[in-house]
Order: C-alpha cells, then structure tokens, then sequence
C-alpha cells in the first residue's frame, strides 16, 4: 500500500521556538511551510504577532503570511479550507510538508477538520444561561452529567464555557452533545507533532525579553494606527489588547508593558497544556530523526 504523506505539525508556546524549527525542518526535506498561526494572517499586524523576519520568510516558502486584511477574518474553518488545496500540491512535489504555529484550534482544524454542530436557537441560550446565573457552575455540571455523561467525563468540569456550549447544542438538538464528535472526514495525510523542548524559567524569560525587544521596534505606533480597528476579535488578544486602556487614559505605558509580559506568559501555559501531547525535541536534528522515523 502506497503511504500517505507527511504532515510535519510545530506547536508549541509562544516565543519557544518554533519558527526557527519549522524553517529547519523544510530547508532539510525540501519543502514549504504552511502557517497555522492565527493572527500572523494579516498584513496590518507584524510587531505584537511576532511575524517572521525577512530574513525568515526568504529562508523557506511560506503561506498564510500576510496574505490579507484584518477586516477578511479567518476562521479555524475557512483556514483549513484554504489550506488543504495548498497541501495538495506541495505533497505533489514531496512528501513532507510542515505546518508550525502556536494556535492549536486552526492546527486541529486542519489536520482532523472540525465537527459540525447545529445552529443554537434562541431558546436554548437563553435557556442555559438562566441555568448558569441560577445555579452556577455546579448546576452546569449536574445538568450536563444528566444530557450527556459520556462527554461529562471528558471534558473540562471546570471549564463554565464548555459546559455551557455543550448544553447550547442538547437543548437545540435533543442529543447529546457527544454525538457530534469524531463525524470529520479523515485527512490524505498523516501527521506528526513536535515541539521545540523548553525549559519554563527559560521560556518566560524569552518571553519577557520578545516583549522588550517588540515595543522597541514599535509596537505602540502599530497599536496606535490600528485604534480603529479596536474592537475586532484579533485585536483583543495578547500584545494589542494592553494597549487600548492606556490609548484611554487609564494606566501609563510601563503597565501595559507589564500586562503584557504577564498575559504572554499566561497564554504560554495554556499552550503548553494545548500542545501536551505533541514530541517534545531538543533540536533540528532530533526532529528529522523523529520525522524520518514517522
């Protein structure tokens, strides 16, 4: 049986490393570099989005690098159906190809597809949030545990927002909200994840310094270009986000400098537990033994 090609997929925290592994990895096979990497999409941002460099860009082709305005948003979705085509062809001409960023919904999106659930009505969102400001978390885990005990069991009990989306879908459906999952087609392709292995003490002091470093390339005038556009979702994250009570008056500079640093981190976290099932490796080399091994 012929094989599948290769996916080769970086993630992986902020600032850990990734673009400088991705570029290794296709420089060696020969192949490009699609990025998964949701706010490096749009040409309006390149400070706070750690853009790649020039120097990077020319070092291996790359797609999704922007390639388009903030006000054309790309949705997990929508990225993958751009992207697969893409694919296609580079596995034409090789059979590896990689695709690095440290969004881990679009990563998913295109290397399982995302399941399809039903229009929430109006009535069951009300619904669940009567049951939320009611009876609290406690009364969604109860509830979901009584809808749908298998995905209960699975899921974050913790997490008030996945449990609420959960119960949005039961009360519009009738079904459990675990019946939805696992329906996306299988991809032609197979994958495999990797990280660049990094110490945490070290990676937050990367973290603090990229942060330096960006707001001494600038990182304030392309806020303050985009303060038009404040209110888009890309716009509301790390690195943008600090900025837009300072444009209001409410703090000074160096505390959106340090909410910054602090929210970065934080983000990092949540990519590490993201990413916890994805190789760890301590160089290039180490991740093309993994891929040749694959």
């Amino acid at each position: 049986m012929k094989r599948k090609p290769l996916l080769v997929v970086v993630g992986g925290p902020t600032a850990s490393g990734k673009t400088a592994l991705a570029i290794a990895l296709a420089r060696h096979f020969r192949t490009e570099i699609v990025s998964a990497d949701s706010r490096q999409f749009y040409r309006e941002m390149r400070i706070g989005n750690a853009r790649p460099s020039p120097e990077e860009l020319a070092a291996a082709p790359h797609h999704f690098i922007a390639d388009r305005s903030l006000l054309q948003p790309l949705t997990a979705g929508t990225f993958a159906e751009e992207a697969l085509p893409i694919l296609d062809r580079l596995f034409r001409d090789s059979p590896v190809a990689i695709a690095v960023g440290g969004s881990g919904l679009y990563q998913r999106s295109l290397c399982e597809g995302l399941d399809e659930f039903p229009a929430v009505t109006p009535g069951a969102a009300a619904r669940v949030q009567q049951l939320s400001e009611s009876r609290g978390l406690s009364g969604l885990q109860a509830e979901l545990q009584r809808l749908d005990p298998d995905y209960f069991q699975s899921v974050d009990q913790q997490n008030g927002r996945r449990l609420e989306r959960a119960l949005r879908v039961c009360y519009t459906s009738g079904q459990p909200y675990s019946s939805f999952l696992g329906k996306a087609p299988p991809r032609p392709f197979d994958c495999v994840y990797l990280q660049p292995a990094i110490d945490r003490a070290y990676l937050y002091d990367r973290i603090n310094r990229r942060v330096d470093q960006m707001v001494a390339d600038g990182l304030e005038g392309e806020v303050r270009k985009l303060q038009e556009y404040r209110h888009l979702p890309v716009l509301q994250t790390v690195g943008y986000q600090e900025w837009w009570p300072l444009l209001d008056g409410e703090y000074d500079r160096e505390r959106a400098i340090e909410l910054i640093k602090r929210n970065s981190r934080r983000y990092a976290k949540r990519q590490i537990t993201w990413f916890r099932d994805y190789t760890p490796v301590m160089d290039a080399a180490a991740a093309i033994r993994r891929v040749e091994g694959a």
